[in-house]
């Protein structure tokens, strides 16, 4: 067996990877050679950044590591947008990538693909990066990898193996089962002064961020039994699931103790700025979450209970009473114990007294949305939405409900990165070919990644593009203006996207309204992509 035998024959028998997106190049060829009888399934993108954010998406529809083989040198650079942005979500992504010869690392030679040094450059995206230099120490290093992805916050990991390595032998390991790793447990003493805090709480306030995303139901038990509002984060939307019943549009609303994320709204600011107790499980309480208008205006002047996997993290934003470091969902069952009935505390009034102030319906800045999320609703209430740094993203942030954790996540928050939506995506279709999948993208950020439209077409997938285009980088552009800035860089000129679409080999249409939208989702592809144009100018006319 080589060192590359061994590295697939790991990732699929001990920790169950399906599926590598990657990039074949001459310094990754013996990387392939066991590939195409492994079992494992190989997606190919146009460009190192979709692999990375096929991945990401892939992960965060499943919760499992996105897997990456990337060439040394520029493949690396591709990529480490995209590990910036799994970084800042603490998204699990594990690249491997091949490196020059051990003989021949730093010396600045000219070699091919050469770089300074390779893991120093991907140590500022990464949770940790590793060279490996004894093919013997492969099965450790992974081991290492997804103790990281399993047992403290997530993020990418990236192993770097030197291209004479590929081919060494290596001893077959006699033990294949993966280790059994158990996040830490809430200290019993720290939980119960929790306990006694939120039991004596008057204006008791949850924040719940990605983090629960593994344990909804004890998320919506314990909110519940409190009876106190909750946000939920961008990447924790879904978490307490809808309230009973259906509206007039045929949909459930949101749960009655769910502010949504828009903890940046006035109505909500003030909400938490007169809460006595506040419970913070899985979030690390970031602007992008917190606080978009970018203002510092979210403060928290009560007790503050903080629970994270990162020491570090409870310390950071706002001011702590209380920290637990363990895991969200063993916090969130644990702290049920100490409620066996629910507390009655007006919760579901404070709630919606504060829902009705922030009428978000009727805000101006969301009216042209709230029609096309209304249609995505009625016609694909199951989809997860997978978004790119555009307006309708901007307006879903704090307009859609979903059902279920994992159905929505975006590139608005963190690192904020552009061109994330439609590959991130085509990850998110292949983790999950059970659910519809739409990628929410805009004129502007879709020309970062345009190109993986031609990896959804020979994978077959079929991944709905609403493409919203309002003729470049609207929220930009609105900036500059609000601030006296004459606009420059943002009125860009636009290809053709049906052409282009069409060329690929997708098929395209335009949607100008929620009917003819509406049509259009309804007859999409069972096999391949389908692109619906939105002209934002003649769709908010009507």
């Amino acid at each position: 067996m080589t060192c590359a035998d061994l590295l697939i024959a790991l990732l699929r028998d001990r920790y169950g990877a399906d599926t590598v997106f990657g990039i074949p190049g001459v310094h990754t060829v013996e990387l392939y050679r066991g590939l195409a009888d492994s079992g494992l399934r190989h997606v190919t993108p146009r460009h190192e950044q979709g692999a990375g954010f096929m991945a990401d998406g892939y992960a965060r529809a499943t919760g499992k590591p996105g897997v990456c083989f990337i060439i040394t040198g520029p493949g690396m650079t591709n990529i480490a947008t995209a590990m910036g942005q799994a970084l800042a979500d603490s998204v699990p992504m594990l690249v491997i990538s091949s490196v020059n010869r051990r003989d021949t690392l730093g010396r600045g030679q000219g070699r091919l693909h050469e770089l300074p040094s390779q893991q120093q450059l991907l140590a500022g995206v990464a949770r940790f990066s590793h060279t490996l230099l004894d093919p013997a120490a492969l099965p450790e290093v992974l081991a290492r990898a997804f103790a990281v992805f399993e047992g403290m916050r997530p993020g990418p990991v990236h192993i770097e193996i030197p291209i004479d390595l590929f081919d060494a032998p290596v001893a077959v390991p006699t033990q294949w089962s993966a280790p059994i790793i158990h996040r830490p447990a809430p200290d019993p003493a720290g939980l119960a002064t929790a306990a006694a805090w939120l039991h004596e709480a008057q204006r008791p306030l949850v924040l719940l961020g990605g983090g629960c995303a593994s344990a909804p139901e004890a998320a919506r038990a314990l909110v519940e039994r409190l009876d106190a509002p909750t946000v939920t984060t961008i990447n924790a939307k879904g978490l307490l699931g809808c309230g009973e019943g259906e509206g007039s549009d045929g949909r459930s609303p949101r749960h009655p103790l769910d502010l949504g994320a828009n903890a940046a709204l006035p109505a909500v600011r003030e909400l938490a700025r007169n809460a006595d107790v506040i419970l913070a499980i899985g979030t690390e309480l970031g602007e992008t979450d917190y606080d978009v208008v970018f203002d510092d205006g979210f403060l928290l002047t009560g007790r503050l209970i903080r629970v994270d996997l990162d020491p570090e993290q409870l310390v950071r934003n706002q001011s702590l009473s209380l920290g637990l470091i363990a895991d969200a969902g063993a916090t969130l069952n644990a702290l049920l114990a100490h409620f066996p009935t629910a507390l009655s505390r007006q919760g579901h009034l404070r709630t919606a007294a504060t829902m009705e102030a922030l009428a978000l319906e009727q805000d101006p800045a969301f009216a042209p949305f709230v029609p096309l999320f209304e249609t995505l609703a009625e016609v694909m209430p199951e989809a997860i939405l997978v978004g790119d740094s555009c307006a309708p993203v901007y307006a879903a942030n704090h307009l859609v409900a979903k059902s279920e954790p994992r159905r929505f996540f975006n590139a608005s928050t963190g690192y904020g990165t552009l061109g994330y939506g439609l590959p991130a995506a085509l990850g998110a279709k292949l983790a999950r070919p059970d659910l519809p999948v739409v990628a929410l993208v805009g004129d502007g950020g879709v020309m970062f990644t345009l190109a993986e439209i031609a990896t959804a077409v020979e994978e077959r997938l079929p991944v709905v593009i609403l493409l919203w285009h309002n003729g470049g980088y609207e929220e930009i552009r609105r900036y500059m203006a609000a601030n006296g800035v004459t606009p420059i860089g943002v009125n860009l000129h636009a290809p053709e996207f049906q052409t282009l679409a069409s060329g690929f080999g997708c098929l395209a249409t335009r949607a100008d309204d929620p009917a003819s939208l509406a049509k259009a989702l309804a007859q999409r592809p069972e096999q391949g992509p389908l692109l619906i144009e939105i002209d934002a100018h003649r769709w908010s006319a009507g």
